[in-house]
This record gives structure tokens, C-alpha cells and sequence, in this order.
């Protein structure tokens, strides 16, 4: 099963062999904490179903999202590079499921298969490039863009829409945005109002183009 993980498709049938069985899969409910900001944790977690968040917190119980996490994607594995402790929190949104596989087995993976060396290379580059994204965004544009453009960034296309097909409460959007959950609902409702988007239980359908200004 986890040759159907873009990051181990191309793993020899032998070594996929190898590595699934000393993966644990295990089950997680709802709004469990799998790794805390600062843990000396060392194993790789592979989403095999559900999603998770990636965030960071302060002591007075403020986030910010950093990511959004779902089934194929995989975290922890900086952690695993570098030797240090864990760089943000992460927390399963739904019901999931996770292959965690030990630095051990991963470091062997990597040392046999250079080309998952290079898929993760490009992967942190992804993301480094989507990090420098939300500094920019966080540094230069209002509330409105940065909701605008997270609710872009979120959408895929399905059958001519674009969709967020994952719920998504005016909680989450705030903390990915940094603003307050008020002002997000009022952008939210403002959208709403105008047509430009559909806030259903379990998903938000983009219906227009978003104006340029709240």
C-alpha cells in the first residue's frame, strides 16, 4: 500500500515490501495531538487516510496553521534530516489513519533510493516557497486578501467548480490567515451574501471570481 504514496511510487517492489512491514499503522480519533512543538520524536508519519493540521501555538492558546495535511502527504520528516526537535505541533482534523515508520528505516530508504531524496527535496522546497508565500501575504496584504487568497489556495476543481472539500470552520480559516474569528466572519458572510461563495457543512464552493477589495 505505500507504493500508492507519490513519495514511495517508485520504490523497488522489494524495498516497498520491506519498508511496509515495519511500518505501524495506527488509527487516530478526532482532534488528537500526534506531535507537540519541541518533542525529540524520531519517526516519519505518512497520511494513509483522514487529515491533519499543522500549527503552531503560544501559552495562551493562540495558533496559526501552517499547513493542511491530507491522505498521501506525510510529516516529521524535518525533524529526521536535521536531528532537532519538533519545529510545530500537528493535530488530526477527522478520524485517521497514519503509517509511522522509524528514522532508522527511514534513513535506509533514502540511502538505497536517491530518488526519494530528491522527491523530498523538492517537497520542503514546495514548501519553503509556500511559507515565504504567507510571510508576504501576512506582511503586505489585509484581512480580506489574506482570506481571498487562502480560500484560492484551498480550492480544487471538481466537475467545473472550484471546491474546498474539506470543513473548515471560521476558526481554522483565522488561524491561517493571523486575524480574529469576527473579522473572518464578517468577509465570510460578506461573500456569502454576494454570491461569490457557498458555505455548505462540508464544503465551500467558489462561485465567481473574488472581488479584489472587501
Amino acid at each position: 500500500m505505500l507504493k500508492n504514496i507519490p513519495l514511495f511510487a517508485n520504490l523497488p517492489e522489494q524495498d516497498a515490501d520491506a519498508l511496509s512491514r515495519r511500518a505501524v499503522t495506527k488509527a487516530y480519533p478526532k482532534n488528537t495531538i500526534l506531535v507537540s512543538e519541541g518533542d525529540e520524536t524520531d519517526c516519519l508519519f505518512v497520511i494513509q487516510s483522514g487529515k491533519v493540521k499543522v500549527y503552531l501555538s503560544d501559552d495562551e492558546g493562540r495558533e496559526i496553521i501552517l499547513n493542511i495535511h491530507g491522505p498521501g502527504d506525510y510529516f516529521g520528516e524535518i525533524a529526521l534530516l536535521d536531528d532537532a526537535p519538533r519545529s510545530a505541533s500537528v493535530m488530526t482534523l477527522v478520524n485517521s489513519r497514519l503509517w509511522i515508520i522509524s528514522k532508522r528505516d527511514f534513513e535506509e530508504c533514502l540511502a538505497q533510493n536517491p530518488l526519494i531524496s530528491m522527491r523530498i527535496i523538492r517537497d520542503l522546497t514546495r514548501r519553503l516557497r509556500a511559507l515565504t508565500d504567507n510571510v508576504k501575504s501576512l506582511a503586505l496584504m489585509d484581512v480580506y486578501g489574506r482570506v481571498a487568497r487562502t480560500l484560492l489556495q484551498l480550492a480544487a476543481e471538481q466537475n467545473g467548480e472550484l471546491v474546498i472539500s474539506q470543513r473548515l470552520t471560521q476558526r481554522d480559516i483565522a488561524s491561517m490567515v493571523g486575524a480574529s474569528r469576527e473579522m473572518v466572519s464578517r468577509i465570510m458572510k460578506d461573500l456569502s451574501v454576494g454570491g461569490y461563495i457557498t458555505v455548505e457543512k462540508t464544503r465551500i464552493t467558489i462561485n465567481e471570481k473574488l472581488p479584489e477589495h472587501w
